[in-house]
């Protein structure tokens, strides 16, 4: 995995790229495992499932980076998740985007009002929206596709 670091008046956003020349075949089940009251599951796997596959469309344009802060906790990305960042996806409104704002790197959803007015807007109550004017250098990174967080 190849990691490069871009700093940025005193940000730094570590990018890990995907690997994805090595293929990872894992088992899936043909079962759908209910998150409610338990069920009969089946004894046999369905399919093998390459996680390179699933998860990486572009892999040219897609990147991985890893959280730092509690900005999107509403979203389900929490601090030392890392995330899959797509690059050729376009982004649209309400969008998770990873974005330079003057230099300053941030994971945040867009929102425009107007055709003038950009929103950045966090995932949790406790940080404000960043308004976007003219006078900010605002550079989309990415769209985030998914986030990757361990539930132990």
């Amino acid at each position: 995995m190849k990691v490069y670091r871009i700093n940025k008046n005193k940000t730094t956003l570590e990018f890990l790229l995907p690997e994805t020349s090595t293929e990872l075949e894992l088992p899936l089940v043909g079962a759908k495992l209910k998150a409610g009251f338990p069920s009969p599951a089946d004894d046999y796997v369905e399919e093998r499932l390459d996680l390179n596959k699933y998860l990486i469309k572009n892999p040219a344009s897609t990147f991985f980076a890893r959280v730092s802060g509690d900005s999107m906790i509403g979203s389900g990305i929490y601090d030392g998740d890392i995330l899959i960042i797509d690059r050729s996806v376009e982004p649209r409104e309400n969008s998770i985007l990873v974005c330079a704002i003057d230099g300053e790197f941030t994971i945040k959803r867009i929102k425009k009002i107007d055709n003038e007015t950009i929103y950045l807007v966090p995932d949790n109550p406790d940080f404000p929206p960043i308004k976007v004017s003219k006078e900010n250098d605002l550079v989309i990174w990415g769209t985030v596709i998914y986030s990757i967080h361990k539930h132990y």
